[in-house]
């Protein structure tokens, strides 16, 4: 019998090449090829030949059973969701090692199973000992979670479609981590891009056919991606992540696809000694310690998902000795996107940034997106370079284009209402975006320039 060649699987496209290289040809990402494991049974080409089972097709508006979502019992993580668990549905969450994904798990696990739902974790990282110290720690030692540390997805399904478990599937099955887990019939080590694709596949079909919902935690590499074949996200409904810095005690559990809800739909949490808990106004989170206003402080309404939040941008100018090359510092915002927004201000406006140091900083740890963000870091570049403080109770929101306009940004009315809420009296943005808010009053502008005599001619 011929020996089978060797194939060399792409892990961010997943082309496949039948000799290594340092680029794939597909895709063009680098150092991305993984040999992989020569063809099995369940990779072969089927035999029309040999009479398959075939399928049965159903109409669009043929009558079934609405899903019923099941919620986790905490209200961020079912918001991040989009309402809950989906029975049948597949999730996938990354996050940095140490963040407090397993943390985050465990707790919404405990609370499923003390709701009355039947909740298998199966750990492959942590013996039964380690989680049981995490457990106590949280106060969740008494939960009816059923727990086992294992890393063979043939045993676990085996067991879970064993006599103990017939007629009933469990509401939720957690995988911490679907890198760790193996089958037999793949050859490969564990996190090899065969090995996490083919037990992904394995379990997911379960998911489907029993109707239990399924997390499947996931590493990250230093990029920040999960790990793995990129295929993995695509075979999954939802794939989240969770984020936060080590050294805030905020994480933010983040949508990035949901078959079932709105994407980049957020819950917030704070690490407390006794695990996460929910934040549910986090705009009082990243506002905390702000006293009086200072020159270059301006607060943005952000818009994550459904839910605006208020965050504070600030920004430090520093005039360095002519000569002298100046630094650019962003820490939560795109490096680009600033160097872009300084170069309108010094075209359009006439403003001279360029023998100056320029700091930006999103306070809290929090990273912006929102294209909505340019007039707020405008704001407080112009005040920092003018030592001037912005106006207090004022929020800033709005598009610059590269000719110095304002442009209207969606959600204009939301982001006004969360400012009135939290006691903001004053909004300025785009001229077609006030809202016809009531409670707040709306100072409209349509060029960058407006912006500079506003602030810097006032007062």
């Amino acid at each position: 019998m011929a020996k089978p060649k060797r194939r060399y699987a792409c892990s961010a496209c997943g082309s496949v090449s039948f000799r290594w290289q340092g680029q794939c040809a597909d895709c063009g990402e680098w150092n991305t090829l993984a040999e992989e494991a020569p063809a099995t049974v369940f990779s072969l080409k089927h035999d029309l030949s040999s009479g398959g089972r075939g399928i049965d097709f159903e109409p669009l508006d043929a009558p079934s059973a609405p899903l019923q979502r099941r919620s986790t019992g905490l209200a961020e993580f079912d918001r991040a969701l989009g309402g809950g668990l989906v029975p049948g549905s597949a999730i996938l969450m990354g996050g940095d090692p140490g963040i407090g994904k397993s943390t985050l798990l465990l707790q919404a696990a405990s609370k499923v199973a003390r709701s009355g739902g039947e909740v298998i974790y199966i750990s492959g990282e942590e013996a039964a000992g380690q989680v049981r110290l995490r457990a106590d720690r949280l106060g969740l030692a008494g939960a009816p979670v059923r727990f086992a540390a294992a890393t063979s997805v043939r045993d676990i399904l085996t067991t879970l479609g064993g006599p103990e478990f017939l007629g009933r599937a469990p509401a939720l099955l957690v995988i911490d981590s679907i890198q760790t887990m193996h089958s037999d019939q793949i050859e490969g080590a564990p996190g090899t891009v065969s090995q996490v694709r083919g037990c992904a596949f394995e379990l997911i079909r379960f998911a489907k056919e029993s109707g239990s919902a399924l997390v499947l935690v996931g590493h990250v590499t230093k990029d920040g991606n999960i790990a793995g074949p990129r295929v993995l996200e695509h075979m999954v409904d939802v794939v989240m992540s969770f984020e936060g810095e080590r050294s805030h005690q905020y994480r933010i559990l983040r949508s990035l696809k949901n078959r079932f809800g709105p994407v980049d739909e957020i819950g917030v949490f704070a690490m407390a000694s006794e695990g996460l808990e929910e934040v549910s106004n986090p705009s009082m989170l990243f506002l905390s310690g702000r006293d009086e206003p200072v020159a270059g402080s301006a607060v943005f309404p952000a818009m994550e998902g459904t839910r605006p939040v208020l965050v504070e941008i600030q920004a430090l100018i520093v005039r360095l000795a002519s000569g002298a090359t100046p630094r650019r510092a962003v820490v939560g915002w795109d490096s680009g996107r600033l160097a872009m927004l300084l170069a309108v201000l010094e075209a359009r406006c006439g403003l001279n940034f360029s023998t100056c140091e320029v700091y930006l900083n999103v306070a809290g740890g929090y990273r912006l997106a929102d294209p909505a963000a340019d007039l707020a870091v405008a704001a407080a570049l112009i005040s920092a370079l003018g030592d001037k403080p912005l106006p207090a109770g004022s929020v800033w929101f709005g598009e610059v284009s590269l000719a110095g306009e304002i442009r209207p940004v969606a959600h204009a009315g939301l982001r006004q209402r969360e400012a009135a809420k939290l006691g903001f009296t004053q909004a300025v943005g785009p001229a077609d975006s006030s809202g016809k808010e009531s409670q707040i009053r709306y100072r409209a502008l349509d060029q960058l320039p407006n912006l500079v005599d506003q602030i810097l001619g006032e007062g």
